[in-house]
C-alpha cells in the first residue's frame, strides 16, 4: 500500500506541476529576441534564465495550495491522520506566513480563501488516492466516471481559485495588474479544457 500511494502521489503531483507550468508559460510567454541577445550570447543566456526563473516562481506559487492539499490527503491515507489534524497543520503553516512575508503582500483575506480551496482539494485528492488506476486519467475516470461530473469539479475549483485571486487583488489594491489577472484566469480555463479532453476524449 505505501509504495502504491507514493506512486499515486507522484502521478498526481506531476500532473498538477504540468498544469501549473502550462499556465505559467501562457501568462509569461517567451519574448522575441533582441538584436543584442543574438549578437552577444551571454546576454541571451542571462535574459533567458531570468525569464525561465520568473515562470518557475510563478508555477511554484500556483502549486502552493495544491501541494499542501496533496500532502495532507497523503498523510490521511498513509499515516491515518485525521482531516482535522491535517487542516490544523496547514492553518498553522499559513498563519506563520502572515508574519514572515514582508510588506503585507500575504493577507489573512488571501489565507482564508486559500484554506477554502485547500479543504476542497483535500477531499478531491483523497478520492484519487482511493481510486483504481495506473495513471492520472484512469484515477480521474474512476472518481468521476462522467465527463460532466469532472467538469463540475473543475468549475467548483475555478470558482474557489477566483476568490483567492480577488482577495489578492483587494490586498494589492492599486498595485494589482488587472491584465495579468485576466491572463491567469484565461490560461487556467484553457488548461482545464485541454485536461478534460485528454482524459475523456481519449478514453
Amino acid at each position: 500500500m505505501p509504495s502504491e500511494l507514493k506512486k499515486k502521489f507522484k502521478t498526481i503531483l506531476f500532473h498538477e506541476q504540468t498544469q501549473a507550468n502550462f499556465v505559467a508559460l501562457k501568462v509569461n510567454p517567451p519574448r522575441p529576441l533582441s538584436v543584442w541577445e543574438v549578437l552577444i550570447p551571454i546576454v541571451f543566456i542571462l535574459a533567458y534564465m531570468k525569464s525561465k526563473e520568473r515562470r518557475q516562481l510563478f508555477a511554484q506559487n500556483l502549486m502552493f495550495t495544491k501541494k499542501m492539499a496533496l500532502e495532507a490527503a497523503y498523510d490521511m491515507m498513509a499515516k491515518n491522520q485525521t482531516r482535522g489534524a491535517a487542516l490544523m497543520r496547514i492553518e498553522l503553516q499559513t498563519k506563520q506566513l502572515l508574519t514572515s512575508v514582508p510588506g503585507g503582500m500575504y493577507s489573512d483575506a488571501i489565507r482564508q480563501e486559500q484554506l477554502r480551496e485547500i479543504e476542497f482539494l483535500i477531499d478531491h485528492y483523497f478520492k484519487l488516492f482511493r481510486a483504481d488506476g495506473q495513471d492520472y486519467a484512469r484515477l480521474v475516470r474512476s472518481v468521476y466516471p462522467q465527463r460532466e461530473a469532472f467538469f463540475n469539479f473543475q468549475q467548483a475549483l475555478s470558482a474557489l481559485e477566483k476568490r483567492v485571486l480577488r482577495a489578492a487583488s483587494q490586498t494589492l489594491g492599486a498595485q494589482t495588474d488587472a491584465a495579468m489577472l485576466s491572463r491567469i484566469e484565461s490560461a487556467i480555463g484553457e488548461s482545464r479544457s485541454a485536461e478534460i479532453r485528454r482524459i475523456f476524449d481519449s478514453n
